[in-house]
């Protein structure tokens, strides 16, 4: 009987143990501290663009992109289920330069030699003042991405929308796009590490989306 005894005192103290064990953890996240993390943003195609010099020229301008985002300091928050918010910056700053900086990157390609324009007022009539083939310019609209975790799961939302203006010099021409695209996912947690892969994924299927159909 004492026995008996002395096993449940035994599981009631383990029990106690493994209770207090959760809790403290509990309160260790509780006061965690959130923090800002940089992540890499670069445009990776995922297909071919066929035709892309004969439509955008040998030369391209590239005007200085615009950030047109309410908030330009971040791209993004992760919310945990207990402790402080983390918080994503572009990598480099600012997103506007890192953007370019991959085009720049990508288009010699396919051809197409980037050249750095200091200026573009985005109307036709100053594109017989320039000295290449076609200019581009970009606004970001959105560009944003935040987990808020339960207990279970985290809910992340991505937005990612660009306003683009190509003017071909030939053709005295501007042509306009706005490209958008929004999703919603469910996932364990959102690491610095996979919001920066959810958001290089969603600017790739916008950028590859124009450089499939310009105009």
């Amino acid at each position: 009987m004492a026995k008996n005894i002395n096993n449940r005192r035994g599981t009631s103290v383990k029990c106690y143990r493994w209770y207090l064990v959760l809790f403290l953890s509990f309160l260790i996240l509780s006061c965690a501290r959130g923090g800002t993390y940089p992540l890499l943003l670069r445009y990776q195609p995922t297909q071919t663009f066929q035709n892309l010099q004969q439509r955008m020229g040998a030369t391209l301008g590239l005007a200085p992109f615009k950030d047109e985002r309410p908030d330009t300091l971040y791209i993004g928050f992760s919310s945990p289920y207990a402790g402080l918010s983390t918080y994503f910056k572009s990598e480099p700053l600012p997103i506007e330069k890192t953007i370019q900086a991959s085009l720049a990157r990508i288009l010699p390609l396919y051809g197409i030699n980037p050249v750095a324009v200091p200026s573009w007022d985005g109307k036709p009539e100053s594109l017989k003042r320039t000295e290449v083939d076609s200019v581009l310019l970009i606004e970001i609209q959105k560009f944003w991405i935040e987990g808020k975790a339960s207990i279970i799961q985290t809910n992340v939302r991505t937005s990612v929308g660009l306003l683009l203006y190509l003017g071909v010099r030939k053709e005295g021409r501007v042509y306009t796009r706005k490209l958008e695209s929004e999703r919603e996912r469910a996932i364990y947690s959102l690491t610095p590490g996979k919001a920066e892969e959810i958001l290089n994924e969603m600017l790739a299927e916008i950028l590859d989306s124009y450089f499939s159909n310009p105009y």
